[in-house]
Parts: structure tokens; sequence; C-alpha cells
């Protein structure tokens, strides 16, 4: 079918800024040698060829790097921000206090169980992260702390977060960024029917003996990180041929830093 050129320009000026602005994303390489950096970025070996660095840090040129967003709570030093300009996104047990999360002070979860306020995150999240990650040389984003539903429960729920989980997939979509489902196997295939993930990263999922889970559903498109040498090693002997594994230390301090570990398959 052939088109006139009045016709086209007929069209154009109805196609949306946001159609226009949208770019492809790629998947991390399949089986490629990672490097886990959330504690601090430091020079990786030469061999790298995957790379995840916290949002306030730049991707490394050469290599294919995703950006750590902690998309379903606070990073602690934005408690004041998030309570001074959106205290209605933070979730409440029913006495009115935050839901902290017990094992990382000062980490508040976020509320995503109504429409509005999935909107409402998506629209802090998008610009506030995501935007970041994009232009600091970023191939994709890793969404952490998606298994609040059942750390919060009664409160929050697995359809809430998926519902969520949908929108920021779609805003790093259009940022040309691929999106890795972080943890969360409960949500077994609709992390990525529903809500778009395009890869898994997962921790300990030799030791709880789930990595066949994550592998049923998004294959080898998995990174894993153990924190422990023997499930470590376990892991590597089973699937170390498919999937990009590593062991780091629970800190996942830099290198050269006392407590540092590292290895990968």
């Amino acid at each position: 079918m052939k088109f006139s050129l009045a016709l086209i320009a007929a069209v154009l000026p109805f196609i949306s800024a946001a159609t226009l602005e949208r770019r492809a994303w790629t998947l991390p390489p399949v089986n490629g040698i990672f490097d886990y950096q959330l504690g601090g970025s430091y020079a990786p070996n030469t061999n790298v060829a995957v790379l995840t660095r916290d949002s306030s840090a730049s991707g490394l040129a050469g290599k294919y790097n995703i950006c750590y967003v902690n998309g379903f709570q606070t990073q602690p030093q934005d408690k004041q921000w998030w309570q001074t300009n959106h205290p209605n996104l933070l979730l409440k047990k029913a006495n009115g206090q935050l839901f902290e999360d017990p094992d990382w002070p000062g980490e508040f979860f976020l509320d995503t169980r109504t429409a509005a306020n999935r909107v409402a995150l998506t629209a802090v999240m998008g610009p506030r992260y995501v935007d970041g990650c994009a232009q600091r040389g970023f191939q994709a984003i890793e969404i952490d702390n998606l298994d609040t539903f059942w750390r919060a429960p009664g409160l929050i729920t697995m359809d809430h977060n998926i519902a969520y989980a949908t929108l920021l997939t779609k805003y790093a979509h259009d940022k040309g960024l691929a999106v890795g489902q972080k943890n969360a196997m409960e949500l077994g295939a609709r992390g990525k029917n529903e809500a778009k993930f395009d890869f898994v990263v997962a921790e300990n999922c030799q030791e709880w003996n789930e990595c066949q889970d994550y592998m049923d559903v998004y294959g080898n498109n998995m990174i894993s990180i153990e924190y422990n040498r023997s499930y470590f090693d376990a892991s590597c002997k089973a699937r170390g041929s498919k999937i990009s594994i590593v062991l780091r230390d629970r800190l996942v301090v830099p290198k050269g830093k006392s407590g540092y570990v590292y290895d990968q398959c």
C-alpha cells in the first residue's frame, strides 16, 4: 500500500512526542561474564561483559550496563524527600506508622494499592531514577523489592505490584531500556507475560532451590548472584554454561575494600 506525501504530512502532527522518542532496547548477552557493583563502582575485570551499578552511578563504555532501581521502596537517603513531597505514596500500617523494611532501616514501602497511586509513583520514579539511568549510559534497569507484597501481608498484593511494575516497564521501554525482574519467583510467568519483564536477576536461587523456576520463564536470559561459596559452586556445576552466575559478599563492597568477595563461573 502506498501513502501520499500529503497524507503523511496530515498524520504526522498527531503522532505523540513519546512515540517519536521511543527507542529499541536490547537484552543482556546470555551467559556473559557478570559483575555486581551495588556497594560502589570500580574497574571490573577485563572479561566482564555485563555490569550492574546503582542508579546514582554511571554505565561503563564497552559493557552491557544494568542500572539498579529500588522501585518498590525508598532509599535511606531519600526518606525525608518522600515524606516532604509525597507522604501519601508511602505505605502506612493500621496505626498510621510508615511501613519500614525491618532488614533495611530507613527504607519505607511504597503504596501501590490504588491505580491513582501507581500512576503517581511512576510519575515520580520514572523521571527521578529511570531517566537518569538512560542518560548515564545504561542499557537496562533491574527493579528491586518487587516482593513487598509478601512482606506486607494484608496490605499489598501481588496484583498491586504487577500492575505498578507494568507501568514502570513501559516507561523504561519507552526510554530504550530493557527491564529485569528482581527476585520474586512467586510471580511465575506473570512477570514476563503481564509486567513485561525482559530478563531476570535472582539472588540466592540455588540456596532456595528456585533457579529452574526462573529459567522455566526466562530461559537463559537470567543473571544469578549467590552469597555462599558452596551454593555458588553447585549452581556453576548445574547451569554455569547457560546463564551468568557470580559469587559476591553480602554487602557487595567495592574491590579493594575489606570483605570484598567476587568469583564467576
